[in-house]
Formats: structure tokens, C-alpha cells, sequence
């Protein structure tokens, strides 16, 4: 794919970044989401929610890094800098949207809940967790 715009005006690179942003987004929130289920119904009611979250916010990020450096591998020619962080911070408005619809609908917390819940220990970490995920595109470059 060449840089720049294809004969119906739209930008291939931003086409190319969204498209990697929604998959990085897609692939990363379904293997979070069975995490955190896991963490939820069997980890947090024998540790406590804190060490429930230091156990599987690891495990995202590492995941999210490999995920990252598969998409931005796959990405021809290789995506500019501003263009792995585009990736990084659209899945991370994604994830964040994702994440408050299912609070709200699952868990009938209201948004004054869900963001309360970010001020708790467990809450800061998962938020700050997700934050490096938003990073990780940015700084993962493709194997050569």
C-alpha cells in the first residue's frame, strides 16, 4: 500500500491505522475480557481485588505486546511513529468505551461508579496497565 490517497480521496494511512487500532483493540479486549472474568469469579475472591489485578495486568501486557508487534509487522510500508501511536491511543479510547458500556450494562454500576472505581487501588492499577497498553504500539517495532 503506498502512502497517501487512493482515487476516492480517503488517506490510506489513516485507513491502514484505524484499521490496526480496532484489530489491536479487537484481539487484546477479547483475551482481557476472558481474564477478567477469570479474576473476578476465582482470583479476586481468594486474594483481594489488588492482587487479583497485579496478577493479570502482566499478562495483558505482554500479550498486548505481542499483538502489537504482529500488527505492526503487518503493516506495509512500516507505520511512522505517530502512526504506531495513533494505533495505540484510538484502541485505547475503544477499550475504555468497551470497558464503561459493560460496567454499566453488566455490573449496573452508573459513570459516576465506573469512574470512582479508578480511584481505588485495583481500579489506578488496571487504569495505568491500560495506559502502557495504549503506549505498547508505539514502542513495539516489527521483527526483522
Amino acid at each position: 500500500m503506498e502512502r497517501g490517497t487512493d482515487a476516492g480521496g480517503a488517506d490510506l494511512m489513516t485507513r491502514r491505522t484505524l484499521a490496526a487500532a480496532v484489530s489491536y483493540f479487537a484481539i487484546v479486549f477479547s483475551v482481557a475480557f476472558v481474564l477478567g472474568v477469570v479474576r473476578t469469579l476465582f482470583v479476586a475472591p481468594q486474594f483481594g481485588d489488588v492482587v487479583a489485578v497485579l496478577m493479570e495486568v502482566p499478562l495483558i501486557l505482554i500479550f498486548s505486546w505481542r499483538a502489537a508487534r504482529w500488527l505492526v509487522g503487518r503493516m506495509s510500508p512500516p507505520p511512522l511513529a505517530t502512526e504506531r501511536l495513533a494505533v495505540g491511543l484510538v484502541a485505547f479510547a475503544l477499550l475504555m468505551a468497551a470497558e464503561t458500556t459493560l460496567s454499566v450494562a453488566l455490573f449496573d454500576r452508573s459513570l459516576a461508579q465506573q469512574f470512582a472505581a479508578y480511584a481505588k487501588l485495583a481500579g489506578a492499577i488496571g487504569l495505568a496497565g491500560q495506559m502502557v497498553f495504549a503506549l505498547i504500539p508505539l514502542l513495539a517495532r516489527p521483527r526483522r
